[in-house]
């Protein structure tokens, strides 16, 4: 009889163990890409960074990471969180392999924008489950794409520059750059996301005086992005909000002002001010030219060409449709004019 209640006690153990494991499980599960956009919009509050596998499957399955221009947030989020447990990191990206041939490409630039200092260690011993991305591994190693962290912000153009430009002189460019790439802006709010790190945060500020760029399609595109982003989601949450004002005393003449219309916006939530104003600086741009051009016309040095603008977006639509984080989305950067200029 002793043994037969042992026995019972035993197995009763069993089943309440089977039962926890299995509500972790489904704890640990993303039913909908939603669900994982959730998840993220708390994390920084209530980190559970053991569910970043099952987060990546997830968006893995439903699609979302197929284009990486529009996958940027999802990219620097992954990587925040890897750079944010660095003992465990290995481990996390081991648990969201295998992935499918097309979507490969973002394990590895996970790994590579996370900060870890032993990244290219990871990425190394991780390359033979990647592939289908055995260049892109090869490029990171070999320094050839950069890491996040030591992508400078883009240089305005000397005038002898913009001159010989105007005579089909091209300047050397980067082969990553905020300016050309849009979805690094994604890419660090997603860290953000991810920590609440402050350098994320930072930088996205570093881009507000492009906001008022005279030159630049591309740099107006971002800047004025930034500048959107950063009032809708400091208008949103508190931290941001709190993280800006404290930022504030710290930036350069060019900086400071446009971000204090940022700070203003935000607490006042009017952040559609912000909307039209830069929608209409991209207008003038377009059918003005470029300042410089416009300046360098009235000298007689050349004459006045159009610039295409190439993108600025408000909000990816079906973030700000369920209220969960403004960032922009590269996929949809080159209709954000478009759409933007529908809702007005």
């Amino acid at each position: 009889m002793r043994h037969a209640a042992i026995a019972m006690a035993i197995a009763a153990l069993a089943l309440m163990a089977a039962i926890e494991a299995a509500a972790a499980t489904r704890k640990a599960d993303f039913a909908t890409r939603v669900q994982v956009i959730e998840w993220i919009d708390g994390y920084r509050h209530r980190p559970e960074p053991q569910r970043l596998p099952a987060a990546v499957r997830t968006l893995s399955e439903s699609g979302a990471l197929r284009d990486p221009e529009a996958a940027g947030y999802y990219v620097g989020f992954a990587a925040g969180v890897l750079g944010a447990n660095p003992r465990e990191a290995e481990q996390f990206v081991q648990a969201m392999l295998p992935l499918p041939p097309a979507d490969q490409w973002f394990a590895a630039r996970a790994i590579a924008y996370s900060g870890l200092p032993a990244w290219q260690s990871i990425l190394a011993r991780t390359a033979s489950k990647l592939p289908a991305r055995r260049g892109m591994v090869d490029a990171y190693l070999a320094g050839k794409l950069p890491a996040l962290d030591t992508i400078a912000l883009d240089k305005s153009p000397t005038f002898l520059e913009k001159v010989g430009e105007q005579f089909g002189v091209k300047q050397e460019r980067p082969a990553v750059s905020f300016a050309q790439n849009p979805e690094l802006l994604d890419t660090l709010w997603g860290r953000y996301f991810a920590s609440g790190e402050y350098r994320a945060l930072w930088r996205i500020v570093t881009m507000l005086r492009w906001s008022k760029d005279r030159d630049s399609a591309e740099r107006l595109a971002i800047g004025s992005s930034a500048k959107y982003t950063l009032a809708n989601n400091a208008a949103r949450y508190p931290d941001v909000l709190a993280t800006l004002r404290e930022m504030a005393p710290q930036q350069d003449k060019e900086t400071r002002p446009v971000l204090a219309e940022v700070i203003r916006a935000a607490e006042t939530v009017q952040t559609s001010g912000i909307r039209k104003e830069q929608l209409a600086a991209l207008e003038k741009l377009k059918t003005k030219g470029a300042g410089y051009q416009r300046d360098m016309k009235l000298w007689g040095y050349a004459a006045q060409g159009a610039i295409g603008v190439g993108c600025i977006v408000a909000a990816t639509l079906s973030f700000t449709v369920a209220g969960l984080p403004c960032v922009i989305g590269g996929a949809v950067a080159s209709a954000g004019i478009s759409y933007w200029a529908a809702t007005q």
